[in-house]
Protein backbone atom coordinates (compact mmCIF):
# COMPACT_ATOMS: atom_id res chain seq x y z
CA UNK A 1 0.00 0.00 0.00
CA UNK A 2 1.25 3.77 -0.90
CA UNK A 3 0.96 5.61 2.03
CA UNK A 4 2.27 8.84 0.89
CA UNK A 5 4.36 10.14 -2.03
CA UNK A 6 6.12 13.03 -3.34
CA UNK A 7 8.19 14.04 -6.42
CA UNK A 8 9.63 17.40 -7.73
CA UNK A 9 13.16 19.17 -8.44
CA UNK A 10 16.19 20.19 -6.10
CA UNK A 11 19.15 22.31 -6.02
CA UNK A 12 17.95 24.61 -9.36
CA UNK A 13 20.46 26.88 -9.92
CA UNK A 14 19.56 30.25 -11.73
CA UNK A 15 21.91 33.42 -12.12
CA UNK A 16 19.98 35.89 -13.66
CA UNK A 17 21.68 39.62 -14.81
CA UNK A 18 19.75 42.70 -15.40
CA UNK A 19 21.74 44.64 -17.77
CA UNK A 20 20.75 48.14 -17.36
CA UNK A 21 22.50 51.05 -19.16
CA UNK A 22 24.46 51.82 -16.31
CA UNK A 23 24.99 49.23 -14.12
CA UNK A 24 24.39 45.61 -14.18
CA UNK A 25 21.75 43.75 -11.18
CA UNK A 26 22.56 40.23 -10.14
CA UNK A 27 20.32 37.41 -8.76
CA UNK A 28 21.72 34.18 -7.36
CA UNK A 29 18.53 31.19 -6.27
CA UNK A 30 18.92 28.22 -6.06
CA UNK A 31 15.46 26.52 -6.12
CA UNK A 32 13.65 23.36 -5.36
CA UNK A 33 10.19 22.52 -5.57
CA UNK A 34 8.19 19.25 -4.26
CA UNK A 35 4.78 18.17 -5.44
CA UNK A 36 1.92 16.34 -4.22
CA UNK A 37 -1.01 15.08 -5.13
CA UNK A 38 -3.14 11.99 -7.49
CA UNK A 39 0.60 10.70 -8.57
CA UNK A 40 -0.44 7.16 -7.32
CA UNK A 41 -0.38 5.66 -10.38
CA UNK A 42 2.62 6.30 -11.64
CA UNK A 43 3.88 4.53 -8.88
CA UNK A 44 1.73 1.56 -8.35
CA UNK A 45 0.95 1.06 -12.42
CA UNK A 46 4.16 2.87 -14.09
CA UNK A 47 0.74 5.16 -15.24
CA UNK A 48 2.75 8.97 -16.34
CA UNK A 49 -0.26 10.58 -17.76
CA UNK A 50 -0.83 12.52 -15.21
CA UNK A 51 3.09 13.47 -14.43
CA UNK A 52 5.27 16.79 -15.05
CA UNK A 53 8.69 15.67 -15.75
CA UNK A 54 11.18 17.24 -13.17
CA UNK A 55 13.41 18.17 -16.12
CA UNK A 56 10.21 20.56 -17.06
CA UNK A 57 9.93 22.08 -13.17
CA UNK A 58 13.85 23.09 -14.05
CA UNK A 59 13.03 24.61 -17.37
CA UNK A 60 9.94 26.33 -15.55
CA UNK A 61 11.92 27.91 -13.44
CA UNK A 62 13.89 29.62 -16.11
CA UNK A 63 11.12 30.26 -18.40
CA UNK A 64 9.74 32.76 -15.59
CA UNK A 65 12.56 34.44 -14.54
CA UNK A 66 13.34 35.02 -18.38
CA UNK A 67 9.74 36.58 -18.88
CA UNK A 68 8.78 38.34 -15.71
CA UNK A 69 11.75 39.67 -13.00
CA UNK A 70 11.10 39.47 -9.43
CA UNK A 71 12.94 41.33 -6.96
CA UNK A 72 12.12 39.06 -3.98
CA UNK A 73 12.73 35.17 -4.02
CA UNK A 74 8.87 35.23 -1.93
CA UNK A 75 7.36 36.92 -5.27
CA UNK A 76 9.20 34.68 -7.58
CA UNK A 77 8.18 31.86 -5.34
CA UNK A 78 4.74 32.85 -5.88
CA UNK A 79 4.66 32.97 -9.27
CA UNK A 80 6.10 29.26 -9.22
CA UNK A 81 3.77 27.73 -7.33
CA UNK A 82 0.28 29.84 -8.83
CA UNK A 83 1.99 28.25 -12.72
CA UNK A 84 2.22 24.99 -11.42
CA UNK A 85 -1.39 24.71 -10.29
CA UNK A 86 -2.71 26.21 -12.52
CA UNK A 87 -1.60 23.86 -15.38
CA UNK A 88 -1.32 20.53 -13.46
CA UNK A 89 -4.90 19.23 -12.30
CA UNK A 90 -3.75 16.37 -10.60
CA UNK A 91 -1.18 18.65 -8.06
CA UNK A 92 -2.97 19.33 -4.81
CA UNK A 93 -0.29 20.48 -3.09
CA UNK A 94 3.13 22.35 -4.37
CA UNK A 95 6.11 23.67 -2.43
CA UNK A 96 8.95 25.39 -3.64
CA UNK A 97 11.76 26.36 -1.41
CA UNK A 98 14.42 29.09 -2.31
CA UNK A 99 17.88 30.27 -1.45
CA UNK A 100 19.12 33.43 -1.92
CA UNK A 101 22.99 34.09 -2.37
CA UNK A 102 24.03 37.71 -1.77
CA UNK A 103 26.34 39.91 -3.55
CA UNK A 104 27.38 43.14 -3.17
CA UNK A 105 28.97 45.62 -5.92
CA UNK A 106 32.78 45.75 -5.23
CA UNK A 107 33.92 49.19 -4.19
CA UNK A 108 36.61 51.09 -6.36
CA UNK A 109 37.72 54.61 -6.41
CA UNK A 110 35.57 55.20 -4.12
CA UNK A 111 32.23 53.95 -6.01
CA UNK A 112 30.58 51.10 -6.63
CA UNK A 113 31.54 49.36 -9.70
CA UNK A 114 28.47 48.74 -11.56
CA UNK A 115 29.44 45.51 -12.95
CA UNK A 116 31.53 43.66 -10.50
CA UNK A 117 30.52 41.97 -7.25
CA UNK A 118 31.85 40.02 -4.21
CA UNK A 119 30.06 37.47 -2.29
CA UNK A 120 28.72 38.15 1.09
CA UNK A 121 27.99 35.57 3.58
CA UNK A 122 28.40 32.83 4.57
CA UNK A 123 24.53 33.80 5.71
CA UNK A 124 21.73 33.37 3.00
CA UNK A 125 18.30 34.58 2.34
CA UNK A 126 15.59 31.87 1.90
CA UNK A 127 12.21 31.55 1.35
CA UNK A 128 9.18 29.08 1.33
CA UNK A 129 6.47 29.19 -0.86
CA UNK A 130 3.51 26.32 0.08
CA UNK A 131 0.23 26.85 -1.72
CA UNK A 132 -2.89 24.26 -2.82
CA UNK A 133 -6.36 24.84 -4.37
CA UNK A 134 -7.67 26.43 -0.88
CA UNK A 135 -4.39 27.96 0.36
CA UNK A 136 -1.53 29.83 0.28
CA UNK A 137 1.10 30.61 2.78
CA UNK A 138 4.57 32.34 2.78
CA UNK A 139 8.05 31.93 5.24
CA UNK A 140 11.10 33.18 4.95
CA UNK A 141 14.64 32.83 6.82
CA UNK A 142 18.21 33.39 7.04
CA UNK A 143 20.71 30.46 7.32
CA UNK A 144 24.50 30.48 8.73
CA UNK A 145 24.11 34.01 10.13
CA UNK A 146 27.25 33.81 12.30
CA UNK A 147 27.27 35.61 15.71
CA UNK A 148 29.22 36.25 19.06
CA UNK A 149 29.27 38.14 22.16
CA UNK A 150 32.05 38.19 24.44
CA UNK A 151 29.90 39.58 27.58
CA UNK A 152 26.56 39.88 29.18
CA UNK A 153 26.48 35.46 28.74
CA UNK A 154 26.51 33.47 31.75
CA UNK A 155 25.52 29.73 32.24
CA UNK A 156 25.08 29.02 36.01
CA UNK A 157 21.88 26.93 38.09
CA UNK A 158 21.75 23.93 36.05
CA UNK A 159 21.46 19.97 37.19
CA UNK A 160 24.95 19.21 38.73
CA UNK A 161 25.81 15.26 39.40
CA UNK A 162 28.35 12.78 39.57
CA UNK A 163 28.82 13.13 35.57
CA UNK A 164 28.98 16.90 35.21
CA UNK A 165 32.00 18.64 34.60
CA UNK A 166 30.86 22.00 33.11
CA UNK A 167 31.82 24.56 35.75
CA UNK A 168 29.56 27.52 36.04
CA UNK A 169 30.82 30.61 34.46
CA UNK A 170 28.99 34.02 34.52
CA UNK A 171 31.12 35.68 31.87
CA UNK A 172 31.46 33.53 28.65
CA UNK A 173 31.80 33.87 24.98
CA UNK A 174 28.39 33.29 23.61
CA UNK A 175 28.48 31.99 19.41
CA UNK A 176 26.09 30.59 17.24
CA UNK A 177 25.41 30.36 13.58
CA UNK A 178 21.67 31.48 13.45
CA UNK A 179 19.40 29.38 11.59
CA UNK A 180 16.01 31.47 11.77
CA UNK A 181 12.77 30.16 9.83
CA UNK A 182 9.48 32.61 9.92
CA UNK A 183 6.07 32.16 8.72
CA UNK A 184 4.37 35.65 7.35
CA UNK A 185 0.63 36.36 8.27
CA UNK A 186 -0.45 37.90 4.29
CA UNK A 187 0.89 36.70 0.56
CA UNK A 188 1.14 40.59 -0.17
CA UNK A 189 3.82 42.53 1.66
CA UNK A 190 7.22 44.35 1.04
CA UNK A 191 8.86 40.82 1.66
CA UNK A 192 12.57 42.36 0.94
CA UNK A 193 11.69 45.53 4.03
CA UNK A 194 10.24 42.74 6.13
CA UNK A 195 13.06 40.38 5.56
CA UNK A 196 15.87 43.04 6.52
CA UNK A 197 13.85 44.08 9.21
CA UNK A 198 13.47 40.74 11.07
CA UNK A 199 17.11 39.89 10.52
CA UNK A 200 18.43 43.08 12.30
CA UNK A 201 15.74 42.81 15.27
CA UNK A 202 17.44 39.38 15.76
CA UNK A 203 20.87 41.00 15.70
CA UNK A 204 19.96 43.72 17.96
CA UNK A 205 18.28 41.90 20.30
CA UNK A 206 20.85 39.23 20.25
CA UNK A 207 23.63 42.17 21.20
CA UNK A 208 21.94 43.96 23.66
CA UNK A 209 20.03 40.72 25.76
CA UNK A 210 21.84 39.79 29.27
CA UNK A 211 21.98 36.05 28.44
CA UNK A 212 21.33 33.42 31.37
CA UNK A 213 21.35 30.90 28.22
CA UNK A 214 21.02 30.55 24.59
CA UNK A 215 17.72 29.43 25.25
CA UNK A 216 16.87 32.66 27.23
CA UNK A 217 18.69 34.47 24.41
CA UNK A 218 16.81 32.51 21.95
CA UNK A 219 13.62 33.67 23.86
CA UNK A 220 14.06 37.17 24.01
CA UNK A 221 15.22 37.29 19.83
CA UNK A 222 11.92 35.68 18.79
CA UNK A 223 9.83 37.81 21.49
CA UNK A 224 11.70 41.12 19.58
CA UNK A 225 10.55 39.62 16.21
CA UNK A 226 7.10 39.31 16.73
CA UNK A 227 6.76 42.88 18.81
CA UNK A 228 8.66 44.79 16.09
CA UNK A 229 7.27 43.06 12.98
CA UNK A 230 3.48 42.50 12.79
CA UNK A 231 3.74 40.77 9.51
CA UNK A 232 5.49 37.76 11.40
CA UNK A 233 2.79 35.34 12.61
CA UNK A 234 5.89 33.21 14.24
CA UNK A 235 9.15 32.14 14.26
CA UNK A 236 11.20 29.26 14.81
CA UNK A 237 15.19 29.97 15.86
CA UNK A 238 18.22 27.05 15.66
CA UNK A 239 21.12 27.98 17.97
CA UNK A 240 23.85 26.07 18.21
CA UNK A 241 26.18 26.41 20.91
CA UNK A 242 29.95 27.36 19.14
CA UNK A 243 31.45 26.51 22.16
CA UNK A 244 35.25 28.59 22.88
CA UNK A 245 36.55 27.15 25.77
CA UNK A 246 39.32 28.89 27.88
CA UNK A 247 43.21 27.97 27.06
CA UNK A 248 44.74 25.87 30.18
CA UNK A 249 48.12 28.17 30.73
CA UNK A 250 48.95 27.30 33.83
CA UNK A 251 51.32 24.70 32.51
CA UNK A 252 53.42 27.30 30.65
CA UNK A 253 53.54 29.13 33.97
CA UNK A 254 50.52 31.94 32.18
CA UNK A 255 47.55 33.17 33.40
CA UNK A 256 44.51 33.48 31.34
CA UNK A 257 42.56 36.03 32.21
CA UNK A 258 39.26 34.47 30.50
CA UNK A 259 41.00 36.23 27.22
CA UNK A 260 42.19 33.40 25.21
CA UNK A 261 40.24 31.02 24.03
CA UNK A 262 40.06 27.79 21.74
CA UNK A 263 36.75 27.70 19.22
CA UNK A 264 35.53 23.91 19.01
CA UNK A 265 32.94 23.14 16.55
CA UNK A 266 32.34 19.18 17.83
CA UNK A 267 30.34 18.65 19.74
CA UNK A 268 28.34 21.33 20.23
CA UNK A 269 24.81 22.15 21.95
CA UNK A 270 21.92 22.29 19.48
CA UNK A 271 18.55 24.60 21.01
CA UNK A 272 15.83 25.38 19.05
CA UNK A 273 12.76 27.18 19.81
CA UNK A 274 9.59 28.24 18.16
CA UNK A 275 7.99 31.12 19.36
CA UNK A 276 4.34 32.39 18.18
CA UNK A 277 1.53 35.15 18.63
Amino acid sequence: MLLESAYGKARVRLVQLTRRADRHDLRDLTVAIRFQGRYEESYIAGDNTGVLATDTMKNTVYALAAESRSDHPETFGLMLVKHFLDRNPPLEEVRVDLIERGWARIRSAGREDPHAFIGRGPDVRSARVIASRERTTVGAGVTDLLILKSSRSAFTGFIRDELTSLPETTDRILATSLTATWQYRSTSLDFGLAWGLVRQTLLESFAAHDSASVQHTMYAMGEAVLARVEDVAEIHLVMPNKHHLPVDLTVFGLENRNEIFVATDEPYGLIEATIAR
